[in-house]
């Protein structure tokens, strides 16, 4: 247990490097989220024409520097039941690490749940250096 806590300041060091990049010259500290839109829901899916509204409106004028979506199979599986697969919309935004981005991207997928009554939306967020 002595050896865990010697180490302990050691592997935060670490995490907080990970999380703040030292980027070469001419490159961003950024955040990439990815943000996993299933589109089964009780009584049927989301259509191609429902997700085009929600990006045109929720995610367009929330992150209107640019954005890229693609269509993927996903598949999870809830607590204590069967697997569930299902038609994806996978979103990435790049964004400065700010408040109101991640404002933004809370704001997004409330919308999108409540929206179309899903029970989640998978975020995974990643720092590192853009350029443009």
């Amino acid at each position: 247990m002595a050896r865990w806590a010697a180490l302990a300041p050691l592997l935060l060091a670490g995490c907080a490097a990970m999380h703040e990049p030292s980027c070469a010259p001419g490159r961003q500290a950024m955040t990439s989220d990815f943000l996993y839109f299933g589109t089964a829901r009780p009584g049927g899916a989301v259509t191609p024409a429902e997700w085009s509204e929600f990006l045109a409106g929720a995610v367009t004028p929330r992150f209107p520097d640019g954005l890229t979506t693609w269509e993927a199979a996903g598949q999870w599986k809830p607590p204590g039941g069967a697997l569930v697969r299902e038609a994806t919309h996978v979103l990435n935004v790049v964004h400065a690490d700010d408040e109101s981005s991640e404002a933004a991207i809370q704001a997004i997928v409330g919308d999108y749940k409540a929206r179309f009554r899903q029970e989640s939306v998978l975020r995974v967020s990643t720092k590192g250096c853009a350029s443009f």
